[in-house]
């Protein structure tokens, strides 16, 4: 007979990860995961827990914040968990912080999630920014057009891209097939020829992101037509796009609606506990 989870404490707790200690997010025979990494950690500490997460990221993602919902036995604490925890967890993954909500499910309430994809577009080579940055000139599958990619006309292609649309052209086909909202696709620079693509929406099917900044990589570069691009985008039309390397991909941030987020806007805004070095820079 299982034992009753009526008096468990439900948790929602905020981790960060270095996506290349890990063959993704989800448990899975090959491992390492950060399923089992962080499941494993918790069993250590008393709490036998399979978690529930907003997402799963694919071997090679990093992730700024990653929700999960756990139920802590009668007796234990939300404070005591955040303490015991940390010095469980093995390198490249981390704990923010744990809270108790309200009425909360890491998946299920989030009302949108941010993504950040890092690019080198020019500028000399950065070793602390190699493992978490697409270096576009030295991409092989960009080259061959001998068209440089500017900063312009890589974010004149994303901002194309925001609405409410089907984005099957851009999605790995065994996620639903569905209208998502783009709601923004904007270009940042970071200095020394790095930037930042910040793609912000209401959901994301696999490798959404990572078709989009890469075919738009792709056009900028002159080896897509802007035309394909555009049929894709308006009529799902499929083309021959880019699915752009994990390791510029960062899960930045999810959402959840004012009353059911359990984390407050300080905590966003400066996450304790947060390493600063790459790849998790504002």
């Amino acid at each position: 007979m299982l034992p009753s989870t009526s008096r468990r404490i439900p948790v929602a707790l905020w981790i960060w990860y270095r996506g290349g200690n890990f063959r993704g997010f989800q448990r899975q025979p090959a491992g390492p995961t950060v399923q089992e990494a962080l499941e494993g950690a918790l069993s250590s500490v008393g709490v036998p827990a399979t978690i529930m997460p907003a997402g799963r990221t694919d071997r090679g993602v990093h992730a700024r914040m990653q929700v999960v919902s756990v139920r802590l036995e009668p007796g234990d604490s939300a404070d005591a968990l955040a303490r015991r925890l940390p010095e469980r967890l093995p390198p490249g993954l981390g704990l923010v912080c744990v809270r108790v909500p309200r009425s909360f499910h890491a998946q299920w309430s989030a009302s949108g999630k941010a993504y950040r994809y890092r690019l080198r577009l020019g500028g000399a080579s950065d070793a602390a920014w190699a493992p978490y940055a697409l270096d576009v000139p030295a991409e092989p599958l960009l080259q061959g057009a001998g068209r440089p990619v500017t900063p312009e006309r890589l974010e004149e292609l994303l901002g194309a891209a925001v609405g409410t649309r089907d984005f099957i052209a851009f999605h790995e086909k065994s996620s639903p097939r569905k209208p998502r909202t783009l709601e923004s696709a904007t270009l940042h620079e970071l200095g020394g020829g790095l930037y930042e693509a910040r793609l912000s929406g209401d959901g994301f099917a696999r490798y959404q992101v990572r078709y989009l900044v890469g075919s738009a990589l792709k056009v900028a570069a002159g080896l897509l037509p802007e035309a394909e691009w555009k049929a894709a985008l308006e009529s799902g039309e499929a083309i021959e796009g880019f699915k752009a390397p994990a390791h510029g991909l960062i899960l930045w941030e999810v959402r959840y609606p004012p009353g059911v987020d359990p984390f407050s806007a300080g905590e966003r805004l400066h996450p304790p506990g947060l390493p600063l070095e790459p790849p998790f820079l504002p």
